[in-house]
């Protein structure tokens, strides 16, 4: 039998960003949930999440407390990870403009634009079909990245039609800004600053299902 919602526990990742508006969110789901800043408080997590922040500052910041060749450890052994804004590019495969030396999890096999939108002042709200939910979701796009390439192992939860972009090039087609994979998740935007805590939900399931005995990673 698959633990419950309320046995799963997810650490969230509380170097930068709205680390206490995720813990906020899983509990109102049903989760136990923690702020994780150093290895140590890892030990005995069921699942990630990686909020949203400056995914550049972030990289160093899981570089410098050790916990980057940690998360690393055990994403590779398949725990479930959630990444919003920032932690959807850190968990991603490939950062399109990204700094040098800045690192991630590769965790998802998708390619990323940070600030793709736009910068702070194109911050906005919109509403999104989103598969697996009966009414749209109401989403916070805050300097946010977009997905520019998809494996085909990853699935399409949500996309828009981008209003405007940071690169001066001309989008016509929707671009993906939620997405899953095996025990991963990603969003562009942020579900931790909303009351809707579906998207939380689904996260949360994914940690049960992939809890089910017998489940390989």
């Amino acid at each position: 039998m698959a633990a419950s919602n309320s046995q799963s526990l997810i650490g969230v990742v509380a170097l930068q960003g709205a680390a206490a508006e995720h813990v906020a969110a899983f509990r109102r789901v049903g989760a136990r949930a923690v702020e994780v800043r150093v290895p140590a408080d890892l030990d005995g997590v069921d699942a990630v999440a990686l909020p949203g922040g400056e995914s550049t500052t972030m990289s160093h910041l899981l570089r410098t407390s050790g916990l980057f060749d940690a998360l690393s450890a055990r994403l590779a052994d398949g725990m479930p990870a959630f990444g919003t804004c920032a932690g959807m590019i850190l968990l991603a495969a490939e950062v399109l403009d990204g700094r040098p030396d800045q690192r991630c999890f590769g965790a998802i096999d998708i390619s990323v634009r940070r600030n793709a939108f736009g910068r702070q002042v194109a911050s906005f709200e919109a509403s999104l079909a989103t598969q697996g939910l009966d009414k749209p979701f109401h989403a916070v796009f805050i300097r946010a990245p977009w997905v520019e390439r998809s494996g085909d192992g990853v699935e399409v939860l949500a996309e828009i039609r981008p209003a405007a972009n940071s690169t001066g090039r001309d989008v016509h087609a929707p671009v993906p800004v939620l997405c899953r994979s095996g025990p991963i998740l990603v969003s562009s935007f942020h579900p931790e600053l909303t009351a809707d805590d579906r998207i939380h939900q689904i996260f949360l399931d994914m940690v049960v299902t992939a809890a089910a005995p017998g489940r390989m990673p």
